[in-house]
């Protein structure tokens, strides 16, 4: 199957959401939660990601995960995750609860896709003042979701575009085997790993220009994540979300009132040296037209 193909079997079966001038939407992908140790790399970000979903939630926006959100790769323990974030999953449990709350699989945790799994990982989370609370009880993780614009222009296609990837979607379970057992032990000497679309810069560009040609073809916007590159311009085609994992920030979209903007949440200093969490938007707002 080609990739062309692979990305329209992604929404074959997709559910569709609502897109007018109402909608409040937050687009995060490629989080790489892990279990803490020096391969989690979310764990330097965990609190700039907490101050942001707390925004969010506090102003009705709905949360969107494109994928990748757990680091399921190089970690087989995803109760051990749970437990080092539970903060994190608190936060999403409460979107869950209120409606809100859209997740898609990637390819570093596409065991979510399967029901087995879920029911019986994805279904409570370690407390700290309790022994469990519920987290996501029934949830179910989309290959592919759009958001049919009800007012006027094109719809918008969210999946995490490891499609356009074969090592990393038809290949998944050597790449894991290559990951787990060898570029993780080396990414902790130092090593990249060249079979990535997020380390590889000749890799990235192929996996966008596919991306990119899909959109065109099937005249819709396409957001993802997967390459790590956050990616948004005037013409608001294929668009990438970027990641949670930069050494100095994290990104993300925002769709509010039929407008879409890239943005960047940092560490900032004030004029008597003390730190606080800052919004940036980076690109846009465009028109969803």
């Amino acid at each position: 199957m080609t990739a062309d193909r692979r990305l329209t079997a992604a929404f074959a079966h997709a559910p569709a959401f609502p897109l007018c001038h109402s909608s409040r939407y937050v687009l995060f992908s490629d989080c790489h939660r892990g279990c803490g140790t020096n391969n989690d790399n979310f764990l330097k970000n965990q609190n700039l990601y907490f101050a942001a979903l707390q925004h969010y939630y506090n102003c009705g926006f709905t949360y969107i995960e494109l994928g990748d959100g757990d680091e399921l790769w190089e970690n087989r323990s995803f109760k051990t995750i749970k437990e080092i974030h539970n903060n994190t999953f608190w936060l999403l449990s409460r979107f869950y609860a209120d409606g809100r709350l859209i997740m898609l699989y990637g390819n570093h945790d596409i065991v979510k896709r399967k029901r087995q799994f879920t029911g019986k990982y994805c279904s409570y989370y370690p407390c700290s003042t309790c022994q469990e609370r519920d987290l996501f009880p029934g949830i179910v993780f989309y290959s592919g979701a759009v958001l049919k614009n009800t007012a006027w222009g094109r719809d918008i296609c969210l999946t995490h575009g490891h499609q356009a990837d074969f090592f990393n979607s038809v290949l998944w379970r050597t790449s894991r085997f290559l990951v787990r057992y060898i570029w993780k032990p080396l990414e902790s000497a130092g090593f990249l790993d060249p079979t990535s679309a997020a380390k590889n810069n000749m890799k990235k560009k192929k996996v966008e220009r596919i991306l990119t040609d899909w959109a065109g073809k099937n005249d819709c916007i396409l957001i993802t994540g997967h390459t790590h590159r956050p990616m948004l311009d005037e013409t608001v085609s294929y668009c990438n979300t970027g990641s949670c994992v930069h050494p100095r920030c994290i990104t993300c979209m925002e769709i509010e009132q039929l407008q879409i903007s890239l943005v960047k949440w940092t560490i900032k200093t004030h004029p008597d040296r003390t730190l606080y969490v800052a919004r940036e938007v980076l690109s846009g707002p465009y028109r969803l037209g």
